[in-house]
């Protein structure tokens, strides 16, 4: 039977190329970037946690609406690992962890429900993997979210840096399970005002 892993979105960025924090900017519909990922990764696996830093606050109310458990990661400035650390912590109980970026917001829910099930179904570690056509044919490229089976929790709360989950998965290669999809939003993060233009002509 399959059971679900938990949902961590990381949401606890600087956004130093970006000029304000790109979370607050919106992308789809008005709606700001944070939210827009935050109701996809919750459509998938009710619960999930999203990891905030201070300056996203103001938008805890709207996520526990969404139905996010929200948790602030009071030492954020150590970089994306220790926010991983931070969500792991908060679920220990869990099946497993599929990580999610919150400057990632045109990862479609189909994608994200197929990595949870590839987990759910005994997967150690999923990523998607995309499969480009045209005149780039053959070529793959490695996206996100990640996902990690219960097994690794010990490596995942030991993160502290701004590496994030990099090391695990190379300590774990032989165990990578790369999930093919056409879904291009599995490789486009937001990092400045333009990006949010070039994703919605896609």
């Amino acid at each position: 039977m399959s059971k679900l892993p938990a949902g961590i979105l990381l949401a606890a960025g600087k956004s130093q190329r970006f000029g304000s924090n790109k979370l607050l900017h919106p992308v789809t519909d008005n709606t700001p970037m944070l939210l827009v990922s935050a109701q996809k990764l919750a459509s998938v696996l009710p619960g999930s946690i999203v990891v905030i830093s201070h300056e996203v606050i103001p938008c805890t109310d709207q996520l526990k609406q969404l139905g996010m458990r929200v948790v602030v990661n009071e030492h954020a400035n150590r970089g994306m690992g220790s926010s991983i650390a931070c969500g792991v912590r908060a679920s220990q109980d869990a099946a497993g962890w599929l990580i999610a970026l919150a400057d990632m917001p045109y990862i479609k829910t189909e994608t994200i429900a197929l990595l949870a099930d590839k987990l759910g179904n005994g997967a150690d570690i999923v990523a998607p993997v995309i499969e480009y056509r045209g005149e780039h044919r053959g070529e793959q490229r490695r996206g996100h979210p990640v996902g990690f089976n219960q097994r690794y929790k010990a490596e995942l709360l030991a993160l502290d840096d701004d590496v994030g989950a990099r090391h695990v998965i190379a300590n774990h290669q032989s165990k990578l399970e790369l999930v093919p999809t056409h879904d291009a939003g599995v490789t486009v993060d937001v990092d400045q005002a333009i990006d949010v233009v070039k994703a919605g002509n896609r």
